[in-house]
């Protein structure tokens, strides 16, 4: 504003101004004296009590009489004697200014649940699993869709069709996928929500004695369980799937149809555009490979329709998270979900203990013991079918002779 009043002497205050960039109602503002208001002091209602007044109030309150009185009470006992001192909210008014009035019961609250952060390098070290319904014949008939999903290669390692939501189901289906992916002892961590198949003691035990760490979801939050959840919305909203399904066979080769493609011939987005199995079995490198040299001749036959130069090539995911922590100097999950642009990013959890408390061994000292009955794993207690190949085959689904049972029938996949 100085040099402003020392060039305005020789060529006016608007091309001032403008010459040095100051909008011209700010330097009229700055050069304007500024004019000290008083301070209005604040107006006593008429209806406010006085200071005396308030003060009986408060030492009528703190009494030993009506100490554990709420003021409704107060209010109405000195009214029987004859005495009135203020309204019953004007009471409540005058106990906040002190913060005396509060709820004095002791109220149960909702415990803090710790956030879980997983994280995958490669396959079969995160599966997430979880239940659908699919709508059945009849109005309040469905058929119980368990999947399990390897969160790193979005690969579905196993996956049944039954006619009930049941904890032994449950275990048998956990059961067979490990063994048939060949998970060892403290490899794998497997991650669900809450339902009850999921806490049950059945699968905890078992979980226990297979050296697998559960993990489970805060209560009522979806995006802790995210890849379940989007995998079953790619399975309903595909252009075949009907609105019900007529019978549980209809249903059954449904689900044979869409995981042999979801497996093989889906390109994931999530993944690099790869098939979840190229990425699960390790075919993803030579893939890219192949993919880079296409693009590299296309550059070499058309470069200027690649605006940013010479295609680079691509990597496979070096690491996948469920709720990526925040690094406490940086304040951002590193790495990303999926981070093919950071190849120099950290793939170590940023936070010591690894994983979380939320994560935990299932021990068999935390869960009851069960049934023996329900831990029955023979065929003679559920049939069901099962893949008769012995050895991983990368999209194989195999089926074998279809078991009835009166009650029900149920179908696991062990990929």
């Amino acid at each position: 504003m100085i040099a402003v009043d020392e060039l305005k002497q020789h060529v006016g205050v608007s091309k001032a101004c403008r010459a040095l960039e100051v909008p011209r109602a700010s330097y009229y503002r700055f050069d304007k004296p500024s004019v000290l208001t008083p301070t209005k002091s604040k107006r006593t209602h008429r209806r406010a009590l006085s200071d005396s007044e308030k003060a009986e109030v408060k030492t009528t309150l703190y009494s030993e009489r009506f100490v554990d009185k709420s003021p409704y009470q107060v209010y109405a006992t000195l009214l029987d004697e004859g005495r009135y001192l203020c309204a019953v909210r004007t009471m409540y008014r005058v106990l906040a200014e002190d913060n005396a009035s509060r709820e004095r019961r002791n109220q149960l609250r909702h415990p803090n649940y710790v956030k879980p952060e997983l994280l995958a390098t490669g396959p079969n070290q995160v599966w997430s699993w979880d239940i659908t319904k699919l709508l059945g014949p009849q109005k309040w008939t469905y058929y119980y869709l368990y999947v399990i999903l390897d969160i790193y290669s979005r690969y579905v390692v196993g996956w049944m069709l039954a006619h009930r939501e049941a904890q032994d189901l449950a275990t048998r289906l956990i059961r067979e996928t490990i063994d048939k992916q060949d998970v060892r002892e403290d490899e794998l961590t497997l991650h669900s929500d809450r339902g009850p198949s999921m806490t049950s003691h059945n699968v905890a035990q078992l979980l226990a004695t297979l050296g697998v760490t559960k993990s489970h979801s805060r209560p009522h939050v979806s995006n802790d369980n995210p890849f379940s959840e989007s995998q079953f919305k790619t399975l309903k909203y595909r252009p075949e799937f009907p609105a019900r399904f007529e019978s549980h066979d209809e249903a059954l080769r449904f689900c044979r149809t869409f995981f042999a493609w979801y497996n093989d011939e889906h390109y994931h987005s999530g993944i690099g555009l790869l098939t979840p199995t190229s990425l699960h079995y390790d075919q993803a490198d030579k893939i890219l490979v192949a993919r880079h040299e296409v693009l590299c001749s296309a550059y070499a036959e058309h470069p200027e329709r690649f605006v940013n130069g010479r295609p680079k090539a691509q990597r496979t995911p070096e690491a996948v998270w469920i709720n990526p922590p925040l690094a406490p100097e940086t304040k951002s999950g590193l790495p990303e979900t999926h981070c093919p642009q950071k190849p120099n990013a950290s793939l170590t959890h940023p936070r010591l203990g690894y994983p979380s408390s939320s994560c935990v061994p299932a021990e068999l000292d935390s869960v009851s013991p069960s049934n023996p009955k329900t831990n029955d794993f023979s065929a003679e207690q559920q049939p069901f079918e099962h893949p008769s190949h012995t050895s991983k085959n990368p999209g194989g689904l195999g089926a074998g002779p279809h078991h009835k049972q009166e009650s029900e029938r149920s179908e696991i996949h062990a990929q």
